[in-house]
């Protein structure tokens, strides 16, 4: 099993205007000179933090981290009730990684996104592949309908969660369920009553946090469960979810042709209960010029042993500028790089 790099600290921070009344924040870390790389939290409505540094070499990475429109410390945070999501939807979002890049005078980047993160790096590398020097994906989300209904809609998860879906359906009063949850939850989240919204919030957010893990973490659940937290992650992301990603249905996966010289690696928990794996075979089957790793032990978060191995192997091998050329076998299942934890 692999470990995170050393604890680093940005050596350069700041806020940058994106239009909208929205300001995003954008740290860089690691090697001032080093091949650059930006890390695409995901959610929606999650943040960076210091351990996503982690996953790079610091001696041979320029490392940017961000935090997207509406969450962590990027401005008007969602939890404000005044906060105008309308100016909050993928292509936003697009649109400010290339001013950020612009701004940062990068050419090309890698780019690393896992959960929503890794809807937003193939809309942003399908959008812009001139400026895609290596793609990591993990966790594949691509906001199809079904995978919103497996996870949100009773379409599945919910029954290998029986008690935790009863919290989540809790907020919806019962004759409001029929609807589609993700409809009612959007009406609850956008109710300007705290004692409406942020239960609803809450339950949102600790519904997905109690279930991205192969086995219990009350840590994770911890972070999800606060309300300031909770309240910016589950509004946006189920604004998101409302308009589906803003996406035609299947999009991500059929324009996965426009990736085929770009270099990458798809990493997918076998068990992964949030973005099951049939996303992650679907888009290794439409770009399969990206190694495959499904990793057999692991649920979604990226931080499970097999997951983290595989994500700092891939930055590892894409840590030089040889590997923007060099092309992986395909159809591969690694499986031995994997020991029990």
């Amino acid at each position: 099993m692999r470990d995170l790099y050393p604890a680093i600290e940005p050596f350069e921070s700041g806020m940058l205007e994106v239009g909208d009344g929205q300001s995003i924040y954008w740290e860089v870390s690691g090697n001032p000179q080093g091949k650059p790389a930006v890390f695409l939290h995901g959610g929606p409505g999650g943040e960076s933090g210091p351990r996503h540094r982690r996953l790079f070499d610091p001696e041979r990475y320029r490392i940017v981290l961000l935090d997207q429109r509406g969450s962590g410390k990027s401005l008007p945070h969602a939890s404000d009730p005044d906060a105008d999501l309308s100016v909050n939807t993928t292509w936003h979002l697009v649109a400010d990684l290339e001013r950020l890049r612009e701004h940062l005078e990068i050419d090309r980047w890698l780019v690393l996104g896992g959960s929503w993160g890794s809807a937003l790096a193939l809309a942003y590398a399908e959008t812009h592949p001139d400026r895609v020097s290596e793609l990591v994906l993990r966790g594949i989300f691509t906001l199809r309908k079904r995978e919103l209904d497996w996870f949100y809609e009773g379409g599945g998860a919910h029954q290998l969660f029986p008690d935790l879906w009863e919290s989540f359906v809790a907020p919806v009063p019962v004759d409001q369920r029929a609807g589609g949850l993700i409809d009612a939850y959007h009406r609850l989240l956008t109710d300007v009553d705290p004692a409406v919204h942020g239960p609803a919030a809450v339950a949102w957010s600790t519904w997905e946090a109690s279930t991205i893990t192969l086995l219990p973490r009350p840590d994770v659940v911890a972070v999800f469960a606060d309300p300031h937290y909770a309240t910016a992650f589950a509004r946006i992301e189920n604004h998101y979810f409302v308009n589906h990603g803003w996406f035609d249905e299947g999009q991500l996966i059929r324009d996965a042709h426009r990736l085929r010289d770009i270099p990458g690696a798809i990493i997918q928990g076998r068990y992964d209960a949030c973005t099951p794996p049939t996303t992650a075979w679907d888009l290794h089957r439409a770009w399969p010029e990206a190694e495959f790793t499904m990793v057999p032990d692991a649920g979604h978060a990226f931080d499970e042993p097999g997951i983290l191995t595989a994500t700092i192997d891939a930055t590892d091998r894409f840590a030089t500028d040889r590997f923007a050329t060099d092309r992986f076998a395909t159809d591969r299942v690694d499986e031995a790089r994997f020991t029990d934890v």
